[in-house]
């Protein structure tokens, strides 16, 4: 009787710790068709060249970012064959170029579109390289022309190369707005906070620095970091009814990383590190260190990870709270079931359709999915 208490005590204790360990560990997913989740999809258009974003306007299109520099609209499923105009000067190179397009979320009153794109050297400054770094601007729509043009934010220093540029966007709703940077392929610089590079900024949502932010009285940092020590962040969510940040970034081989993001906190990159670089050597022999956070998951191995969003809609009410990621490497959608601020289960959803750029839930509830190759979008929703 003693040996059967015992048992039956130590199984939960077991599994207790188990979901502990499994903060910060590599999960691996499991694999659900379609059918077994009841969903079906559908291209909604096709056309498109190198899709980075997308963003849907209150009047049903939906406006889209081709990262060769090119803003579109789509229309009733199918695309508008005249562009937008007045996009700025973008440095097309590498993975570089047109990046992230979100609506304000007072929208319908202000009109305002924030854009993301890789910016290359201003004219007439010294030097005759062609480098560049993330910047940040809005304006407002008029037809088919981007008018009410603002530049808010250029990261610093123009690196040459076309790696790691970050961009996303994100605005928390109390009058802010974040964007993250790349390291630019300069991985010793996500530790410098004199430069912009492997970080997350947090501005007012006019481009005017926080007197708040945490790093606006260190002397040679930059006031406008929020934290640092990324890589890569391509993924850029808010949790519906916490309000915590999250972000997912690529890493190197086996380093993929999911993050809840924290004011003035370092996440770690190239000190601590899950993976390893792509020819095969080392670049932390540490996995942990003091000071530096952990990751909720990381992913090895790695799926290039890019695009993402929390669900939040009736249609869905079984997957409310949780994450679903996009891979650019493996070509699919995974599902990672949220509990608090842990990641419990992953599975792939929606396998081979393509590498995907961006993930979010419309207005209608739906779940669309911009797929770089195919130039296409797709819409997942349950069958009826």
């Amino acid at each position: 009787m003693i040996k059967q208490s015992f048992k039956f005590f130590i199984l939960p204790v077991a599994l207790l710790v188990a979901g502990l360990l499994m903060s910060h560990c590599n999960i691996k997913p499991s694999e659900a068709s379609l059918d077994e989740k009841n969903l079906k999809s559908e291209t909604i258009v096709t056309g498109l060249t190198m899709p980075w974003a997308m963003a849907f306007l209150p009047d049903g299109r939906v406006l889209v970012t081709e990262r060769g520099g090119k803003l579109r609209i789509v229309k009733g499923g199918t695309l508008d064959p005249q562009e937008i105009t007045g996009i700025p000067k973008v440095y097309y190179r590498g993975q570089g170029g047109l990046l992230d397009v979100v609506l304000h979320p007072n929208y319908k009153e202000n009109g305002w579109i924030y854009i993301s794109y890789s910016s290359p050297k201003k004219e007439g400054e010294a030097g005759d390289d062609n480098g560049a770094n993330t910047a940040l601007m809005r304006a407002k729509l008029d037809g088919h022309q981007l008018t009410n043009i603002e530049h808010l934010y250029k990261a610093s220093p123009n690196v040459r190369g076309g790696v790691h540029f970050g961009g996303k966007i994100l605005f928390d709703n109390k009058g802010y707005v974040f964007l993250s940077l790349g390291e630019r392929g300069q991985k010793e610089n996500s530790q410098n906070l004199s430069k912009a590079q492997g970080k997350m900024v947090r501005l007012h949502e006019d481009g005017k620095i926080p007197s708040d932010n945490p790093f606006v009285k260190t002397k040679d940092a930059l006031p406008e970091i929020w934290s640092y020590g990324h890589r890569n962040p391509q993924g850029l969510v808010m949790h519906p009814t916490t309000g915590t940040i999250w972000a997912h970034e690529h890493g190197p081989q086996g380093g993929d990383e999911l993050n809840i993001v924290e004011k003035g906190k370092n996440y770690g990159w190239p000190l601590i590190t899950y993976g390893i670089d792509y020819d095969n050597s080392i670049i932390s022999d540490k996995t942990e260190a003091p000071g530096l956070e952990q990751p909720v998951i990381y992913w090895k191995p790695s799926i290039a990870p890019c695009g993402m969003t929390f669900v939040n809609s009736p249609k869905f009410k079984e997957w409310n709270g949780d994450l679903l990621v996009g891979s650019l490497k493996f070509m699919n959608l995974e599902h990672l079931t949220v509990k608090g601020n842990k990641v419990v289960k992953k599975e792939i959803i929606f396998d081979k359709i393509g590498r995907v750029r961006d993930v979010k839930q419309g207005p209608d509830g739906n779940i669309y999915v911009v797929l770089e190759n195919t130039g296409s979008i797709v819409k997942i929703s349950p069958k009826a």
